[in-house]
């Protein structure tokens, strides 16, 4: 196959590529692009060069990183990267990435659109700095082919903000679920009743809170199990230290398995998927959870809110509150299998009927191909 150009994706990890957006590199790849990403190397580097078939460029990037050498250093290491390549487009993804690598992009005309999955500390968090960020990030975001989102309520606070103007703008079903991956099961019959948590250790993911909240369960209900699932160390600036997990270890309140490549058993295991975060895109573990039939209790804010339909796939507990986290985990505990496992047959639909991987797919080599049928489009009822 003649080969139709070369397409760029830009991460602030190479896990983040591998896990969130293989099948856009596999339709890419399929259409007849050179796929090459550029991530700071970690052990999913590999995957994407040996199991994709892409190739991988380490880039000097760090997620919690404020220090101007360093920073300056990541959008030099781009602007040197993307001028040798000479891309037929780039797909930014994570705030990092959509900044510098747009900015990067716009300085040397090569096409580029941005992904918003989230938006990260710079929104959650009000100082000199962070204002500095936002506004960098409109300059980034005008230049863009397109701006895709993943909640309307991101994309209204973006335009609110001014950090669109005219761009052409698509609301997609976060990155697309793989159905036949993520395959349904049913609820165990066996107790202990499981939460699972799977999420980076950060404070903003809520993390604390669930900590907490099992703890207050575990009161009532000594054999409840809670499993938390996610990387120690991650780079961002509330991420939560060695020491502190190490407490929790030794409470024995949270079994904290760490990272793990596959999640499918251990949500197979479980029967509620818990994410108290304080703010999301849309959160990837609950529609990874909703696909195999299991609800989740999530924190009422954008992007976990859209993520349920609550009472039907799922129920909202109040950000940073503990105890309304641990009163839905109770209701959960009380209530009859019947009830439960039909609140995860509803997820699983949910899934099929709206966020089905072909959506996120099509938008993007819509836009790879300078199409302008997204335009304004929501694709499914995120509210």
């Amino acid at each position: 196959m003649k080969e139709m150009g070369i397409v760029v994706l830009v991460s602030n990890t190479s896990w983040y590529l591998y896990n969130f957006r293989r099948g856009t590199i596999v339709a890419l790849r399929g259409a007849g692009y050179r796929v090459v990403a550029l991530a700071p190397l970690d052990k999913y580097s590999r995957y994407l060069v040996e199991e994709l078939g892409i190739a991988h460029e380490p880039l000097p990037m760090e997620g919690k990183g404020t220090r101007l050498l360093g920073e300056g250093r990541s959008l030099l290491a781009l602007f040197s990267l993307l001028r040798r390549l000479k891309p037929t487009l780039v797909f930014n993804f994570t705030v990092k990435a959509n900044i510098y690598s747009g900015l990067a992009c716009r300085a040397l005309g090569i096409p580029y659109a941005n992904n918003v999955s989230g938006l990260g500390t710079a929104f959650l968090h009000d100082s000199w700095l962070y204002r500095r960020v936002r506004s960098l990030y409109g300059v980034a975001n005008r230049g863009a082919r397109r701006v895709f989102f993943q909640n309307r309520e991101d994309h209204a606070l973006f335009l609110s903000h001014g950090l669109l103007r005219d761009t052409p703008t698509t609301v997609l079903p976060g990155s697309g679920m793989d159905t036949t991956r993520f395959t349904f099961s049913p609820l165990p019959d066996s107790v202990p009743f499981t939460f699972v948590m799977i999420a980076r250790l950060l404070g903003d993911k809520g993390v604390r809170e669930f900590v907490q909240a099992a703890g207050e369960v575990r009161v009532a209900h000594p054999n409840s199990r809670f499993l938390l699932i996610g990387p120690h160390g991650a780079s961002n600036c509330t991420a939560i230290s060695e020491a502190e997990v190490q407490r929790w270890q030794s409470a024995g309140v949270v079994e904290v398995l760490g990272e793990q490549g596959d999640v499918r058993p251990f949500i197979e295991k479980s029967h509620v998927l818990v994410l108290p975060s304080y703010r999301e895109g849309m959160p990837r573990t609950v529609l990874e959870a909703a696909a195999m039939g299991r609800p989740a209790i999530v924190s009422d804010v954008p992007g976990c809110r859209q993520a349920v339909v609550a009472g039907r796939t799922g129920w909202l507990c109040e950000v940073k509150c503990a105890d309304s986290l641990a009163l839905c985990m109770k209701t959960c505990i009380a209530m009859p299998q019947e009830e439960l496992q039909a609140a995860g047959k509803a997820a699983r639909a949910r899934i099929e009927e709206e966020f089905d991987e072909r959506i996120v797919v099509e938008a993007a080599l819509d836009c790879l191909h300078g199409g302008r049928s997204l335009d304004g489009e929501v694709t499914s009822d995120l509210r």
